[in-house]
């Protein structure tokens, strides 16, 4: 770790002096991408982040939503918390512990604002499924997340795949999680009275992940996954739940004035962060930090990204009940400093080691002014392609292919509040009775009144819109989540991102990864959705190239109730498709990834928010059987999706070639199985276009004709199609 000379420079003009060897790592750790977002953070004003529903927004661990009551739709006093975090290089360098402690650190996000987190979504990227370091990427991630997941009992319940070239050299892993509180259990992360006590509670401290915030911060070297181990923190699943726990324990008693949890930068980088929100100062003991390695020194302490641990600001009258509860929970406890309105001070072995203004630790990095240059759109060249072979290979991508796989190997019902499972557009969450904790009952399941609201949750992106369109794909990344919920009845109520990009210093990446940020913040503006925190993690580049601009939303929508349609056909209904834009344009598409070629991006439709209200009102309406988005491989892989038990008759005409209807990824559309098809063309007037495509079925068969082609396959037939990753792995 070294401060560069720039850096340097800034920092011994602020203090008058060279700084200490623990400072200089303190502000090159505090100063570096990942913690200061030095090249992100002048482009993400264009998120709109205030609403009525708001409670708390960017800059705590979560934010803070408020849901509406389900009678009244007003803004109720029960509150879901949302965040979101990315562990790229820690999983490419050792994916099981890389992932695991991703989950980790998300779920104390949620903690250290007085939730009980209640649902996790996992967006992956890897590099093409058939290189066997793919899968071998992808079993120890999904590995990690399901052992981190199922052992502290957070269910994972929504999320995304994604296999592409580009991220071979350093695959992504985006986890978001909810969690639940309310008005009564807020907590956050500024300090609030200097005198009250900071107290370190969970793991002992040694010596993993050191540097991490750095490590994140670069590209990702040949000799990464051996040279970087080191900065690879190790998770222990059974200590967080004790913390989970304790932490409940501790809101419940109003024990905690203010609490972080201790992610990149290790110690310091909470109890800077903690006090500087406050506009305070600490004074710290460095040796008091209970440590599980022998002679560690300050920089160690400091920096170190032991996992389990949370920073509390608690008052001294407190201290000792903070400390019988950490007992209780079998978890570490120190006493390892005040609040002060002076310096952020730290001192070790009688000596000061750090000595520095807390604010100009956690918030004087100088941002960075790169040059950029927008991508260009492809000239139109598509492959001529049997129909049949063009169907088969689409439907069997592993990127549009059936993920059972990996959901199967998550606990998604604990907790008891998964209404619907993976698999479907979204999956939903019953906040009812007893699903809010507090009451010091059992905070596995947590004890309140009756809300009655169905929480939904969807997470995800795709790089092959935003590989072929920045601006445009992320637009569209928006508008697909939105739909996933709507498709459920569902109304968007907030949203979280993960904003990944390759090396900003390189002027061609750094435009696409404007792009992206600009065309999230437009269509959810659009949506009317506020955009209440996030993450942003650049330099995922390798020796192999950058990774695609990759903005993973998380978005979360409610309805009254917990019933909603599934994308299983019902067999009763005609088949209509709305929404969307009048342009089937195939740029993007997995038909392309398939078989080569360039197209543009298609158009994505105005009104976006008129068309989102629409779908849900549709997916409201008792006539309704099923619905299901069109997104990633198109209306063949939809149609795929839908058949089961039940079939259907399908012939598909109009404007554009057959590979145009089939296979366009054009966003906002969804199929609609419905008993009265007038209906649904009623709301849909004036707002997109409606489509009578067919007939479901009971036959259990898809019978689909295109241009004079007779597409007929029967239910398992599809299913050993989609079920490409299992037959793989297992």
């Amino acid at each position: 770790m070294s401060l560069s000379p720039s850096d340097r420079e800034l920092v011994e003009d602020e203090l008058g002096r060279d700084p200490t060897p623990a400072e200089a790592a303190l502000f090159e750790n505090l100063w570096s991408e990942h913690c200061a977002y030095r090249s992100s953070r002048p482009l993400l004003s264009a998120f709109d982040s205030e609403g009525p529903q708001v409670v708390v927004g960017p800059g705590d661990d979560a934010a803070v939503v408020a849901l509406p009551d389900p009678e009244t739709g007003e803004n109720s006093d029960v509150y879901i918390t949302m965040g979101v975090e990315s562990h790229n290089h820690p999983s490419f360098v050792d994916p099981f512990d890389g992932a695991a402690t991703g989950v980790g650190g998300i779920v104390r996000d949620t903690m250290s604002m007085g939730a009980y987190p209640i649902a996790l979504a996992d967006s992956l990227y890897f590099g093409d499924f058939d290189r066997e370091h793919s899968k071998y990427l992808f079993e120890g991630v999904v590995e990690g997340i399901s052992h981190y997941g199922n052992c502290i009992g957070v269910p994972t319940v929504t999320g995304s795949v994604a296999f592409h070239e580009d991220y071979e050299g350093n695959p992504l892993v985006n986890v978001a999680c909810v969690g639940l509180t309310d008005a009564e259990r807020l907590v956050t992360a500024e300090a609030k009275t200097p005198g009250n006590k900071l107290v370190l509670v969970g793991n002992a401290t040694g010596r993993d992940g050191l540097g991490g915030a750095s490590f994140a911060s670069e590209d990702l070297s040949e000799d990464a996954e051996t040279e970087d181990r080191p900065a690879v923190q190790v998770g222990d699943p059974y200590a967080e739940k004790r913390l989970i726990e304790a932490n409940e324990e501790l809101v419940d008693a109003d024990l905690i004035r203010a609490a972080r949890d201790l992610g990149a930068a290790g110690l310091g980088g909470a109890s800077s962060e903690l006090v500087a929100k406050g506009g305070l100062g600490a004074d710290i003991d460095l040796e008091r930090v209970h440590q599980r390695e022998p002679n560690m020194n300050a920089l160690e302490i400091l920096l170190a990204e032991s996992q389990e641990r949370m920073c509390y600001e608690v008052r001294p009258e407190d201290v000792d009940a903070v400390e019988a509860i950490a007992e209780k929970y079998d978890l570490g406890c120190s006493v390892i400093g005040e609040v002060t309105e002076g310096n952020y001070v730290c001192t070790f072995d009688g000596e000061t080691v750090v000595d520095v203004d807390a604010d100009y630790l956690a918030e004087g990095a100088p941002m960075n002014d790169l040059a950029h240059e927008e991508p260009a759109q492809p000239d139109r060249d598509l492959p001529d392609v049997d129909l049949r072979e063009a169907f088969e290979a689409v439907v069997a991508s592993p990127n549009t292919a059936s993920k059972s796989w990996v959901y199967r190997q998550y606990d998604h019902e604990v907790g008891t509040r998964t209404a619907m499972k993976p698999g479907d557009d979204a999956a939903v969450m019953a906040i009812r009775e007893a699903s809010v904790p507090g009451s010091g009952t059992d905070t596995s399941s947590g004890d309140s009144r009756e809300t009655g609201v169905g929480l939904g949750f969807s997470s995800g992106a795709d790089p092959n819109w935003t590989d072929a369109a920045p601006y445009d794909g992320a637009r569209a990344v928006a508008l697909e989540n939105a739909t996933n919920l709507a498709a459920k009845g569902l109304t968007p109520l907030a949203a979280v991102d993960c904003l990944n990009g390759g090396n900003p210093e390189k002027p061609g990446v750094y435009g696409g990864f404007r792009g992206i940020v600009d065309g999230l913040a437009d269509m959810c503006s659009e949506l009317d959705v506020p955009v209440v925190g996030g993450n942003v993690s650049l330099y995922n580049d390798s020796p192999s190239g950058p990774i695609p601009p990759t903005p993973t939303l998380a978005m979360t929508g409610t309805k009254p109730g917990y019933d909603a349609p599934t994308a299983a056909l019902d067999g009763e209904g005609d088949l209509l498709v709305v929404g969307g834009a009048d342009d089937r344009a195939l740029g993007g598409s997995e038909f392309l990834a398939q078989f080569g070629g360039a197209d543009r991006f298609p158009a994505v439709p105005d009104d976006a928010g008129e068309l989102v209200a629409a779908v849900a009102d549709v997916a409201g309406l008792e006539s309704t059987l099923s619905t299901h988005d069109v997104s990633h491989g198109g209306l063949a892989v939809a149609l795929a999706e839908m058949v089961g038990e039940n079939g259907a008759d399908v012939k598909l005409a109009g404007a554009g070639t057959a590979a145009e209807r089939l296979f366009s990824e054009a966003a906002g559309r969804v199929v609609v199985e419905t008993t009265d098809p007038d209906a649904v063309r009623d709301r849909f007037e004036g707002v997109a276009p409606v489509e009578r495509i067919g007939e479901a079925d009971e036959s259990g068969r898809l019978e689909l004709a295109v241009d004079g082609v007779e597409l007929d396959y029967a239910a398992d037939e599809l299913a050993a199609l989609r079920d490409v990753i299992a037959s793989e792995l297992e």
